[in-house]
């Protein structure tokens, strides 16, 4: 599944083989988050993590810093 914009955010669900991958994955993009200073709203429930993007200081609306932290996520997804 690519990035789809809903609610004025930018939401994507990656489902992986277990808990371990999903987190592994949710510590690398916490890495870019803290780098790029922009956080994403998350949630993992076993093998499923869930994104929504968009930029609180924007009026919580979908700007470039949510685009460019979605295109450093999918970089890490094979």
């Amino acid at each position: 599944m690519i990035w789809t914009e809903k609610d004025n955010s930018l939401y994507r669900r990656v489902t992986f083989k277990d808990f371990s991958e999903a987190f592994a994955f949710m510590t690398r993009v916490a890495l870019l988050a803290e780098q790029q200073n922009h956080h994403p709203r998350w949630t993992n429930v076993w093998n499923t993590v869930e994104i929504w993007l968009n930029t609180h200081d924007a009026g919580d609306t979908v700007t470039d810093k949510d685009h460019k932290l979605a295109a450093a996520i999918d970089k890490l997804l094979p």
